[in-house]
């Protein structure tokens, strides 16, 4: 799997680690084969499992469109749109885009993210420019988001609800084999582990029949299995951000950030946001409306 892990390095331009240790991750094939089939049936109902690819797809032009020159020309009012997409930033950063100073250090922190050093390192630099507490946990999901997007293939997704050894809660713990409900996994939340995450979900994928997109059904089945965990138990983790009881694809909507865009408010989806690589396929976000229930 080294095409997972390794790029040619061009100078200045961050690359992924190259070699991964040892990783083993016992996850249930029984268990990703019912969720698969159910995440499938559900998307049916919102004109089918491409409608969510799609809008994902859009998803990604918009981050690399916002951060193609590492966000240095972002402005405040564009960062908001793009937390639209993002469900467990959107409702914590209202304080700093209000405040020019506050919105300044953000943006710089943001294009931290585009230096040198490993993807972990990155990242604790990111959070490190921020107070180190509850209320800004949601800097390692604005990191991970930022890296995902700007390019799914060399950053996996990496948010909290994917695995959070700290909550010992997350995507891996619930497709994890055998009963675990007492038990803490030893399992680290580092960019090698969530690559070998990826890793073992592609393969299913491909083995059933998933051969192109991969990396999108990857994120949508991560998505599909954690909404499943928060609707049955009524949202203990990440309880802030899904208050409500609903079916697991409303909150698998909502994990992606696939929710948040409003079709007639000044949140919209505007055409200065909307160019480059967003723009190649601009009917996706009549996709996202169409999930959102905004069209």
């Amino acid at each position: 799997m080294a095409s997972f892990f390794s790029r040619f390095k061009a100078k200045d331009v961050a690359t992924a680690q190259a070699a991964p240790r040892n990783i083993a991750l016992e996850l249930s094939g029984p268990f990703l084969r019912g969720h698969f089939e159910a995440l499938v049936s559900a998307c049916d109902d919102d004109g089918g499992v491409e409608r969510y690819i799609l809008a994902l797809k859009f998803k990604v032009g918009l981050f690399q469109d916002a951060f193609k020159n590492g966000g240095k020309d972002l402005s405040a009012v564009n960062f908001v749109k793009l937390c639209m997409f993002m469900p467990t930033v959107r409702r914590r950063v209202a304080d700093i885009v209000e405040d020019p100073d506050q919105y300044e250090h953000l943006r710089a922190a943001m294009q931290g993210l585009f230096g040198e050093g490993d993807v972990d390192t990155r990242i604790n630099a990111f959070m490190n420019k921020f107070p180190q507490d509850k209320k800004h946990r949601w800097t390692r999901d604005l990191a991970t988001e930022i890296l995902h997007n700007i390019d799914p293939e060399m950053h996996p997704l990496m948010h909290r609800w994917v695995w959070d050894r700290k909550a010992n809660a997350g995507v891996i713990r619930e497709m994890w084999h055998g009963d675990v409900d007492s038990v803490t996994l030893d399992v680290d939340d580092d960019f090698e582990v969530f690559m070998k995450l990826r890793e073992e979900l592609s393969g299913y994928l491909t083995e059933n029949g998933v051969y192109a997109d991969v990396l999108y059904y990857v994120d949508l089945l991560c998505a599909g299995v954690y909404a499943g965990y928060i609707s049955s138990q009524g949202g203990l983790y990440l309880k802030a951000d899904f208050t409500t009881r609903e079916e697991p694809i409303v909150f698998t909507r909502r994990l992606l950030g696939l929710d948040g865009v409003a079709a007639k408010t000044s949140l919209n989806i505007t055409p200065d946001l909307i160019e480059g690589e967003a723009k190649k396929n601009t009917q996706s976000i009549d996709n996202v409306l169409r999930l959102s229930g905004s069209n």
